[in-house]
């Protein structure tokens, strides 16, 4: 019987690959734990439409991840804090690094991949290291100003 596998199986191969295996094995097993699928010329046609399509949009991610680290890595972010005896009142947090860079760059960015080495508790300019996505990273010079 051949099937096409679904997923990564051990010992047997991987995911996209059609492998020739044991009736009952391929039965009783991979189908029914839904591993892999009858490795008909329908179902092979599918899944080769599926990749082309999942390769695009990869394609289309990283075009767009790129666009936006162009865009992050050309300007600076201006945050403004109240002034402390020392330093700023409080700190300059991921969530508000996320929301400037929403309001000023119109880039929306999860906070979660935003990367701080250490607390900014003071005024002056900062290179923040933001993941975009698959491997691309922008930085980001943030000023931060007191009022």
């Amino acid at each position: 019987m051949k099937v096409l596998l679904v997923k990564d199986v051990r010992n047997l191969g991987k995911k996209g690959e059609i492998k020739e295996v044991k009736d009952g094995y391929g039965q009783n097993f991979l189908l029914k734990k839904g591993l892999a699928q009858l490795a008909t010329p329908k179902v092979i046609e599918e899944w080769k439409k599926q990749q082309e399509e999942l390769k695009k949009k990869l394609e289309q991610e990283i075009e767009q991840f790129t666009k936006e680290k162009k865009i992050l890595e050309e300007n600076k972010i201006v945050i403004r804090k109240k002034l402390a005896p020392v330093g700023i009142q409080g700190s300059v947090k991921k969530d508000d690094i996320a929301k400037a860079i929403k309001e000023q760059l119109n880039i929306e960015i999860d906070k979660k991949h935003i990367e701080l080495k250490k607390p900014i508790k003071s005024t002056g300019v900062f290179d923040i290291d933001i993941k975009l996505g698959h491997g691309i990273h922008a930085i980001l010079r943030l000023e931060v100003v007191g009022e």
